[in-house]
């Protein structure tokens, strides 16, 4: 079978994601980044093999469903900004960053 539909998706929200919000994980290692985009791949890759597009497509649901969830809910109940980040301090100690 032929996944090159899954890959490109997620390689284009990766891409996306990295251009537009790559700022957020300015102190995150460069393999860890590298490893959840593989990672993701390999997910996707699965899902599509043993439950189809549909199996994908739940995929793209729950991660939109966690991102709601974490930057609408979480992080202001933690104090930070869901978009901004901020304050700086406080999302670089809930990341483990030291600033």
């Amino acid at each position: 079978m032929d996944f090159w539909y899954e890959i490109a998706i997620i390689a284009s929200i990766f891409a996306v994601g990295n251009i537009f919000f790559g700022q957020f994980e300015e102190k995150t290692p460069k393999w860890r980044r590298l490893l959840k985009f593989v990672l993701f791949n390999i997910l996707a890759v699965l899902l599509s093999i043993y439950f189809g597009k549909i199996g994908f497509y739940c995929l793209l649901g729950v991660c939109v469903f966690f991102f709601i969830i974490v930057h609408l809910w979480w992080l202001p109940k933690k104090g930070i900004n869901g978009w901004t980040a901020e304050p700086k301090d406080k999302y670089y100690e809930l990341r483990g960053w030291k600033n």
